[in-house]
C-alpha cells in the first residue's frame, strides 16, 4: 500500500524549519508539527504545533514576538502539554545552542516570501484578534489612559474574583515561607507596606491605583487608617465601594474614581502607589513623581511598589503593550530611584521582590489552569489563552530576570532635614510577619 503521508523532507513543517534555522543561526530548538502532518525537530523538545496556514501569515506580516501571541491567542500555533515548561524548555535550548534574535536580510525577506507562496501563506493581513487593544489618540491624555486602564482591569470583576484569592490583591505577594497560602502571601506584604508606611490609627494614606481594594482595606480594618482611595476603573471602584458598606468602613475610606492628575488633596501622612507606576509612562513619570512629593506631608512617607527592567530589556514587550497594559513603561530600578530623589523626596529603602513575584503569578496560572472551564465560559476561549500566555511568559520573565518589582520607600523631609524615620524602626518592619 502507497503511503501517502508526507514525508518529512517535504513537507510543510521541515520547509519552514530550514527557514527558521537560518533566522536564528542554530538548530531548531523546539520540534514542529504542520498543518499537513509533517514533524521535524529533536525528538525530546517541546512540540509547537502550526495548526492553520493562517499563523505563518501572520508571522508573514508580523514577524517576531506580535506575530506569534497573534496566532497563539487565536489558536492557530500552539504549544502542545504544559505551556509554561515548553517555553522554558525552548528558551533554554535556544540560548544553549548558540541561538540569537532573527535579523533577515532582504535575501532573507525574499526566500521566505517565495516560501511562503509556494506553501499558500501568502495572502492579505489578517485582522487582528478581537482581545487585541484598540487605543486612540496621543499616548497618556487622560482620555487613552482611561482607555487603557479600563483595556485591562474592567475585564470584569467576576473573571478576577476567579483568577486572585480572597484578598483581590493584583500585585505581588510577599512569601515568607515555601508552602505559604497565596492570600497569606498577599496579606504579608499587605501588612509590611503598611508597618513601612508607619500607619497608626488615624494616619491619612492616600492610596493611588488601588485596584480592588486590598491595601485600602487592610489598612482600614487592621491600622484604623483614614484612606482615600483612587482609581480609573470604574469596575474597580464599584467593587471597593461595595467591599467598604459590607465592613462597614464608610467612615474611613472613601472611594474616588478619577485620573491622578486630578487628585487635589494633599498633606497626607502616607502616599502608596502598588503597581500603577507602570502605567504612567515615561514622560509623565517627572510630574507623577512631584505629584507624590506634593500630597505628602513633611516627614511623611511614599511607598512605591512598581514593577522594574533590566537595561537593555523591553519596557513592557509587544505582547503585554498589545494585549494586557497597553502602554506600559519600565524602567530599571536605579532610573526610577533618580526620578523620585529629582522631585524632592529621600528614598531610604529598596527591596527587590523579583522572587516573589515568580511564586505569584504562578498561583496565578494554576489557579487559571484550574478553573480554565469556568474562565472561558466567562470571557471566551481567546481572552483565556491572552491570560494563559501573559501568566506564563510573565512568571518566566521574573525568573530569568529580564523583570523584576520593587517596594521603594521614600520620605519628605521638612525644612530642617527631618525624615521622620526612627533610626532603628526598620528592624520591626519583618517581625512576625504573617
Amino acid at each position: 500500500m502507497t503511503d501517502l503521508r508526507t514525508p518529512v523532507r517535504t513537507g510543510v513543517a521541515h520547509r519552514v524549519a530550514v527557514l527558521v534555522e537560518d533566522a536564528l543561526g542554530a538548530p531548531l530548538p523546539v520540534r514542529l508539527r504542520a498543518w499537513d502532518g509533517s514533524e521535524t525537530g529533536p525528538s525530546d523538545a517541546p512540540v509547537v504545533a502550526l495548526r492553520s496556514r493562517r499563523a505563518l501569515r501572520r508571522l508573514l506580516w508580523q514577524p517576531g514576538e506580535l506575530g506569534l501571541a497573534q496566532a497563539y491567542v487565536t489558536g492557530e500555533l500552539d504549544v502542545e502539554g504544559d505551556l509554561a515548561e515548553g517555553l522554558r524548555a525552548a528558551w533554554t535550548s535556544a540560548r544553549e545552542r548558540g541561538a540569537h534574535t532573527p535579523r533577515l536580510t532582504l535575501a532573507d525577506w525574499a526566500r521566505a516570501v517565495g516560501e511562503a507562496a509556494r506553501l499558500g501563506v501568502v495572502g492579505p493581513r489578517l485582522p487582528a484578534p478581537a482581545t487585541e487593544a484598540r487605543l486612540r489618540g496621543d499616548r497618556h491624555t487622560k482620555a487613552r489612559d482611561r482607555a487603557a486602564i479600563s483595556h485591562h482591569y474592567d475585564l470584569s470583576n467576576d473573571f478576577y474574583r476567579l483568577l486572585l484569592d480572597d484578598t483581590m490583591a493584583y500585585s505581588c505577594g510577599y512569601w515568607t515561607a515555601e508552602d505559604m497560602d497565596p492570600a497569606d502571601a498577599q496579606r504579608a506584604k499587605l501588612e509590611l507596606i503598611c508597618r513601612k508606611l508607619g500607619l497608626t490609627a488615624g494616619s491619612r494614606l492616600l492610596d493611588i491605583g488601588c485596584g480592588w481594594g486590598s491595601l485600602t482595606l487592610y489598612a482600614a480594618e487592621r491600622h484604623q487608617a483614614r484612606v482615600t482611595a483612587v482609581t480609573l476603573a470604574r469596575e474597580q471602584a464599584a467593587h471597593v465601594r461595595e467591599q467598604v458598606r459590607e465592613r462597614g468602613l464608610e467612615h474611613l475610606v472613601e472611594v474616588v474614581c478619577q485620573d491622578y492628575r486630578d487628585i487635589t488633596g494633599s498633606a497626607y501622612d502616607a502616599v502608596a502607589t502598588v503597581e500603577m507606576g507602570e502605567h504612567v509612562g515615561d514622560e509623565e513619570y517627572p510630574a507623577f513623581a512631584a505629584a507624590l512629593h506634593r500630597m505628602v506631608r513633611p516627614e511623611g512617607r511614599v511607598l512605591v511598589q512598581q514593577m522594574s527592567r533590566g537595561a537593555n530589556a523591553p519596557g513592557g514587550g509587544a505582547f503585554i503593550e498589545a494585549y494586557i497594559a497597553p502602554d506600559m513603561h519600565m524602567r530599571p530600578l536605579g532610573d526610577t530611584v533618580a526620578l523620585l530623589e529629582a522631585a524632592g523626596l529621600e528614598v531610604r529603602s529598596t527591596e527587590s521582590m523579583r522572587e516573589h513575584y515568580v511564586r505569584t503569578v504562578t498561583a496565578w496560572h494554576r489557579t487559571l489552569e484550574r478553573r480554565w472551564d469556568e474562565v472561558v465560559a466567562l470571557v471566551g476561549t481567546e481572552t483565556a489563552r491572552v491570560w494563559r500566555l501573559y501568566l506564563v511568559g510573565g512568571a518566566l520573565a521574573f525568573e530569568e530576570g529580564r523583570m523584576g518589582v520593587d517596594q521603594i520607600l521614600s520620605v519628605r523631609r521638612d525644612r530642617k532635614g527631618a525624615s521622620g524615620l526612627g533610626l532603628s524602626e526598620a528592624a520591626d518592619w519583618y517581625r512576625d510577619l504573617v
